[in-house]
């Protein structure tokens, strides 16, 4: 079970288990602790910790999102910075069809290891993807890419043509590999379990406050489901962002296999 479904179940158990403690507490509460003052007061102090929730939560999906939506521009960006070094290796002739034939098997196991649950990327032989990991790090497939750059670092080209183009495509290969290691950061998620251990100890204590001040009625419960369901819908979106390889809001496939299009038309 992924991650963002645990502690969300997780969250959606624990609030309603506050908000029920609070209701008990408040029936057993003596009369002189359930005073319009004590109430008062307490609404002072649930606003607070109201009001501080969901700044934190606030800036929190402000944070995720934006760290999402960087690393689907990456992907983009990496994608086109594949099919880029495929054309000048194209153009700089037959020397290095061998380094294209790789690149493309690079390309499709990319794909094929990223998204296991998609079809396989079709017109490419890649290497078996059983055992590469979904995010971070494959030896396997740094290999391959590495085996690309020494094929063209070994070119030795006489003419003034054939060399632009293999400083041209060390450049390309330059840049690849900077955007490979920055697809790979990138996949990693940024929340750690002691901050999320924290969030949800002061939502509990949130919906223990709206349990003790709320009436004991079918209208007041319905109220705070729905607040209980809105607070866990958000929970649950921050952690599907954080891993942004995975889950309802994952990162599309279809930049790479475009790019993988375009090399096998080539």
């Amino acid at each position: 079970m992924q991650r963002e479904i645990i502690w969300t179940l997780a969250l959606l158990v624990l609030l309603v288990a506050s908000a029920t403690v609070g209701s008990l507490l408040r029936a057993r509460l003596p009369a002189p602790h359930r005073g319009g003052e004590t109430m008062d007061f307490l609404r002072v102090v649930t606003a607070l910790l109201v009001t501080f929730a969901a700044l934190v939560m606030s800036l929190l999906l402000a944070s995720e999102l934006t760290a999402f939506t960087t690393a689907s521009h990456d992907r983009n960006h990496y994608a086109a910075s594949l099919s880029e070094i495929d054309l000048c290796l194209k153009n700089y002739g037959p020397a290095l069809d061998n380094e294209r034939q790789l690149l493309r098997g690079y390309t499709a196991a990319v794909i094929a290891s990223t998204w296991p649950g998609e079809p396989l990327p079709p017109g490419a032989e890649h290497p078996d993807i059983s055992k590469l990991p979904l995010t971070g790090e494959a030896p396997k497939l740094g290999d391959m890419l590495n085996s690309v750059g020494l094929g063209i670092f070994h070119q030795q080209p006489t003419d003034t043509f054939h060399q632009t183009l293999v400083n041209r495509c060390n450049q390309l290969y330059g840049n690849l590999t900077n955007g490979r290691w920055t697809v790979i950061e990138d996949a990693h998620g940024s929340l750690s379990t002691p901050f999320l251990a924290v969030l949800i100890f002061w939502l509990m204590l949130v919906f223990l406050s709206f349990g003790l001040q709320a009436p004991r009625n079918l209208l007041a419960g319905s109220i705070i489901a729905v607040a209980i369901i809105s607070v866990a819908s958000v929970m649950f979106v921050i952690l599907d962002l954080d891993l942004p390889y995975g889950g309802l809001f994952g990162i599309s496939s279809s930049s790479m296999r475009h790019a993988l299009t375009d090399m096998l038309a080539q």
